[in-house]
């Protein structure tokens, strides 16, 4: 089975490469959004397996978009990784609701992988849960 992640990021860079990374590595199809309001209608029509949502975005940060995400009864389900270069929110990443944290400079290469390990996906193709 196919998976389909959102990756919600305000830079363009992190997005392509995320997006590529994931459906080279892993052939998963990617939905992007370039804000946090983007990313929560994304979420919402879009109904992904999981998200990978940037913690610092000017519009509206990771912290309030998850609150948001969890808030919503069509997304609350949906696991979230943060996807962050800010050590300070790794280690708070317990106080939220987040499934894991993968943080920024990131091996493309491995990338899919780590969001198999972080939400408990097998192989091949990190296709099934386990």
């Amino acid at each position: 089975m196919n998976k389909r992640i959102l990756i919600i990021d305000d830079e363009d860079d992190i997005r392509d490469v995320v997006r590529m990374s994931l459906e080279q590595t892993a052939d998963w199809t990617t939905v992007t959004a370039a804000s946090g309001c983007e990313g929560l209608a994304r979420a919402s029509a879009e109904l992904p397996d999981a998200i990978l949502l940037d913690v610092m975005m000017p519009d509206m940060d990771g912290a309030t978009a998850l609150a948001r995400l969890k808030a919503n009864p069509r997304t609350a389900a949906i696991p979230v990784i943060w996807l962050t270069a800010k050590v300070q929110a790794a280690r708070q990443a317990a106080n939220f609701q987040v499934a894991g944290v993968i943080l920024k400079p990131f091996d493309p290469i491995t990338l899919a992988s780590q969001v198999a390990e972080v939400l408990g996906w097998t192989e091949p193709g990190y296709g099934a849960k386990g």
